[in-house]
């Protein structure tokens, strides 16, 4: 149980860094070659390199090499359904806080 706890963790960390974020985000609506990437996101080509990496051996992508070109896919059809619900999950947090924060205004 703990190894399994272990793993989910390192995979939430995956999600947890913003320009990871956006690449996953990217690549949700379509495959993307890496120069793509690199142009939606403003990421240099090493840092980009680093975040694939991560994303590669934590299985959240896989790349496909065409020519000079590396295109990048996402690994399980189920994750942008992740990022969509952790979207949804924000947006309603961030609408409870908004009505408590309102309602503590009335109060005053």
């Amino acid at each position: 149980m703990e190894d399994l706890i272990k793993a989910q963790s390192e995979i939430c960390k995956t999600f947890s860094n913003p320009h990871r974020l956006k690449i996953i985000k990217l690549l949700c609506a379509n495959e993307q070659s890496a120069s793509q990437i690199i142009k939606e996101t403003g990421l240099g080509k090493a840092n980009l390199s680093q975040h694939m990496s991560v994303l590669l051996n934590k299985g959240v992508v896989v790349s496909r090499k065409q020519g000079q070109s590396v295109f990048y896919s996402i690994a399980d059809a189920r994750i942008p359904k992740v990022c969509l619900m952790m979207g949804e999950i924000m947006m309603s947090t961030l609408e409870r806080k908004k009505n408590i924060y309102e309602k503590g205004k009335k109060i005053k």
